[in-house]
């Protein structure tokens, strides 16, 4: 699918779409690091996230948040509205609808659910499951003092553009070699990177975009 037709797809086109994961690998143009079995001294813990779409003026949108600077876990960085499941929750489609509450008082009720993409171990030993949604816009928002310092959205051609993403080699603690991690181009000041831009480009190779 070129480019030209990102616009057109249907909220019925992005759940068919999303609908034949669960029966396929991750592409192997995508980089989804491999850690080592003696890298984590104990199970991942679950967590989703909400990868949520947004029509704003006929075109498609992905909304993002900026963690604040303070947090102790992918502190400042580009992320999708999410963290860690509760044990009361009984899905990852729960635990990605309250924590977008949360952290950014969108409320479940205007979240339509569309599908998962794969699930991806972070180097912090979350297992996250990315959960994909469309929502209204425009949007009344109201962010966590304490977690989220900006929401903002980046359109979907943008990002479906190869020139706006490359692979860089990071080096991280307790590895011996660097990793490969994919970096977007600065985007009105905001740098996607890491697991959020590794969930973005699953989110486009599922479409068939990229």
């Amino acid at each position: 699918m070129m480019p030209s037709s990102i616009q057109e797809l249907t909220v019925e086109e992005i759940f068919t779409r999303l609908s034949t994961i669960d029966h396929q690998e991750p592409s192997p143009r995508l980089i989804f690091p491999r850690f080592p079995p003696q890298f984590f001294n104990a199970m991942p813990q679950n967590a989703a996230v909400l990868v949520p779409f947004q029509r704003i003026s006929g075109q498609w949108n992905i909304l993002f948040t900026r963690r604040k600077s303070s947090l102790p876990e992918h502190s400042g960085q580009v992320a999708f509205p999410g963290g860690r499941a509760d044990p009361s929750d009984g899905s990852a489609e729960e635990t990605a609808l309250r924590e977008a509450e949360e952290e950014i008082n969108l409320s479940p009720d205007d979240v339509e659910v569309l599908g998962r993409l794969h699930e991806l171990q972070t180097i912090s030993n979350y297992c996250v499951q990315p959960v994909v949604g469309v929502i209204p816009w425009p949007y009344e928002f109201k962010m966590a003092k304490e977690e989220v310092s900006r929401v903002f959205t980046i359109p979907l051609e943008w990002l479906a553009d190869p020139n706006h993403h490359e692979i860089k080699f990071r080096e991280l603690p307790g590895l011996h070699s660097p990793v490969p991690v994919i970096y977007f181009n600065l985007y009105q000041g905001e740098l996607l990177w890491g697991v959020s831009a590794e969930i973005t480009l699953d989110l486009m190779e599922s479409l068939q975009i990229i």
